[in-house]
């Protein structure tokens, strides 16, 4: 129809007087865009944002012809409105309603239709202004060619994205690798793909840049859950079997159960060769947190490195032809003096050994073995057979009882300056908990063959050395549910400690 001369299209478009109904259209929409609103936080600022375009358009149409304000001004605040209305139609459409029946369309729909919409409000209102749209039928081809050749890019955006959706090549929330480049797709619309990497940083990678170039999707396999294998390396030397490095790594691994490492597949440590006067290895486990990939290397790590200094294991130095200078002799004398009285220290605080005298004390310090433990780890398990006893540096350990109807109880916390395994030690009995690590910690190890030979020269501190074992079982009893008090049964007598420890170290009685 064409236009009556002399009169606007906006009066076209809304006949007569009806600003009523078209405010009425405008409420029952922004209505749906504040349930929208409240339903899907994601949107919200989008939706308010739209929300409020459409209102003040609104405003201005209904103020301009009531104030005899312009023409012009009354179609603008028409045009802007009509877009509005289009883009919160669509999210209600795509975010609301398909959402509702169980239909997530891909995110580039909504883009392409949203656009489709502003087209057809565009050729509405040119065809309300009177251009005859017949024209741009029947020049369609040419336009169409020149927007193809001028548009190609953008055009090629909008397949490879719709290609990228349709055949799930990639989902929001997947972590890809392009080039040197690596994060988490956050966002795919009908331009470009949005990717977060762990700096922070997003980058923008245009569709048809990534579908023409290949990209790998971290940690995803058809029916497995999201975990990606990580490398961890390390150098022994020679003078250790392979078998024995591998067994410590992975029982250690294992048992620790280390935060973002999976439980299947286990963590596995093999030989890789061997190079320059050492065995080089590699720890192989699986990362359930792809974010947190160098974290999580670091804790494997420490985990892989105190597991090895508690069997006694180094690390290798690479080999080097230098020329050295051998260090001042008092000064090596110095600090060997320094971290032996550092040593004694340490006893003094056991007062399991309080009956000791200054000359027993540096015998049994110069014998100390230094052991650390990372968090998580176990030091000791229930039942099993040690004989040894453990003074804290530093850190703190929890100290775990199962009890006869198989579950756990907590019953200690033990912080620097503690001691346990003292029972292994002095009567090679079995652990009566199990000890884990809630922190790095420290420990000095006394074994028995540190002890045997002072035993055998003083026999009566197994009689001192009894009398604190009864006062300690006595106390720990105490700490127990009475369920397990009565199983236990009551704490060993001092005399029977003292039977126990002459049998464990062979003394004679006279």
């Amino acid at each position: 129809m064409a236009s009556t001369p002399g009169v606007g299209w906006l009066e076209q478009l809304i006949p007569a007087v009806w600003y009523g109904s078209l405010t009425v259209s405008v409420g029952v929409t922004a209505a749906f865009a504040a349930l929208l609103y409240l339903l899907r936080p994601d949107s919200r600022k989008r939706t308010l944002r739209t929300l409020l375009i459409a209102l003040a358009a609104l405003l201005v149409v209904n103020f301009s012809s009531q104030a005899g304000a312009g023409e012009i001004v009354r179609q603008t605040g028409l045009i802007v409105m009509g877009l509005a209305l289009i883009r919160l139609w669509a999210m209600l459409l795509f975010r609301l309603l398909m959402p509702l029946l169980r239909l997530h369309p891909p995110r580039i729909l909504e883009d392409i239709l949203v656009t489709i919409g502003y087209v057809g409000w565009g050729l509405v209102l040119l065809r309300l202004a009177g251009l005859d749209l017949s024209h741009i039928v029947t020049t369609s081809a040419v336009i169409t060619a020149v927007l193809a050749f001028s548009m190609q890019d953008t055009l090629g955006n909008i397949l490879a994205g719709l290609s990228l959706q349709f055949d799930n090549s990639v989902e929001i929330g997947e972590w890809i690798k392009v080039g040197d480049l690596v994060g988490r797709v956050v966002e795919i619309n009908w331009r470009a793909t949005t990717v977060e990497t762990r700096n922070w940083e997003t980058l923008v990678i245009p569709n048809s840049v990534l579908m023409k170039n290949h990209f790998a999707i971290l940690g995803k396999r058809h029916g497995c859950p999201q975990q990606w294998r990580r490398w961890v390396w390390f150098s022994i030397s020679w003078d250790t079997l392979p078998t024995q490095i591998i067994s410590v790594v992975e029982k250690s691994l294992r048992e620790a159960q280390l935060p973002g490492v999976a439980l299947t597949p286990e963590p596995n440590c093999i030989l890789m060769g061997f190079e320059n006067g050492y065995s080089r290895y590699a720890v192989r486990y699986w990362l359930t947190n792809l974010a947190a990939d160098d974290l999580t290397d670091s804790i494997v790590r420490t985990h892989i490195d105190a597991a090895l200094r508690r069997h006694n294991l180094r690390m290798a130095s690479p080999h080097y032809n230098v020329l050295t200078i051998k260090e001042n002799e008092k000064y090596m004398e110095a600090r060997m003096k320094k971290h032996l009285e550092e040593r004694v220290q340490a006893l003094r605080r056991v007062e399991l050994l309080s009956g000791l005298n200054d000359e027993e004390m540096v015998i049994l310090a110069d014998q100390l073995k230094f052991t650390p433990f990372v968090t998580g780890d176990i030091i000791m398990h229930q039942g099993s057979v040690a004989h040894w006893l453990y003074i804290m540096l530093s850190g703190e350990v929890e100290v775990w009882v199962a009890l006869p109807d198989g579950e756990r109880k907590l019953v200690d916390v033990l912080k620097a300056g503690s001691f346990f395994g003292e029972m292994g030690l002095m009567t090679g009995e079995s652990r009566s908990g199990t000890v884990i690590a809630r922190s790095n910690v420290e420990c000095l190890r006394l074994d028995k063959e540190a002890f045997q030979s002072i035993l055998e020269s003083r026999k009566e501190l197994a009689e001192a050395i009894s009398a604190i074992l009864a006062e300690r079982l006595e106390e720990r009893r105490n700490r127990m549910p009475d369920d397990w008090q009565d199983a236990a049964g009551s704490a060993p007598r001092r005399g029977e400690l003292v039977d126990r420890i002459r049998n464990f170290f062979g003394l004679s009685k006279h």
